[in-house]
């Protein structure tokens, strides 16, 4: 992102904390349920589905300088949001308006979009591609794929696709990876998660490396 996309998405997020400071009220997402229920008459339709990414990607628009314009980042550090599941993306935008999660940058964005984009939005990320990235280190890669099958599959899944609740980390960029399960081993900041604290504790730095490493490379 260069600088001048960097300053205008600082000055939009200064401005949107300053309408919530001003009195911005959160409408928390539909039930469960209903989300569900939603979701299921998408894959149903096509033009209802096809209308919900259109939406999406609009909503998405500042978004876009951090995670790519289809969900894929070009930051080594910033997540690709490309083919998680809707239901695990809109519980973390959720979790991030009402505070659940805390990011000065996040926080201030998503607090003002309403119910429906944020729907949309998980939607329209959910429908893209993710690339794999071919491993740099064939051999480092190898052995996080070891890591994965010992340590990780039972909540992720064998190709690393996640599910509603736990994220996808097939394709995740290597970076980002790092430093999540860096944070999880030491329960720092909003990576204070019991399941996952207990699996990084056990990992070294060099197995979460090539844990990363690995990941990237799932399709």
């Amino acid at each position: 992102m260069g600088m001048g996309s960097r300053a205008l998405v600082l000055l939009v997020t200064a401005l949107l904390s300053a309408t919530v400071q001003a009195g911005y009220v959160w409408v928390p997402s539909a039930p469960p349920q209903e989300i569900d229920a939603k979701l299921a008459r998408l894959q149903t339709d096509a033009a209802a589905h096809k209308s919900a990414v259109a939406a999406g990607k609009r909503a998405a628009f500042f978004c876009s300088n951090c995670h790519g314009e289809s969900g894929v980042s070009a930051l080594d550090n910033i997540p690709n949001l490309a083919g998680q599941n809707a239901i695990f993306l809109l519980n973390q935008i959720d979790k991030f308006g009402d505070g659940r999660r805390n990011d000065d940058f996040m926080s201030g964005l998503v607090k003002v979009l309403k119910p429906e984009e944020r729907f949309n939005i998980a939607v329209f990320y959910a429908s893209q591609q993710v690339p794999p990235t071919p491993a740099q280190n064939s051999a480092q890669a190898a052995a996080g794929g070891k890591h994965f099958s010992r340590a990780c599959v039972g909540c992720h899944g064998a190709k690393g696709h996640g599910s509603r609740e736990i994220a996808r980390l097939a394709g995740q960029r290597a970076g980002y990876l790092v430093t999540a399960l860096t944070n999880f081993r030491l329960g720092k900041g909003s990576h204070a998660d019991p399941r996952m604290t207990s699996v990084a504790k056990k990992l070294s730095v060099a197995e979460i490396a090539a844990l990363a490493a690995y990941l990237g490379t799932l399709p």
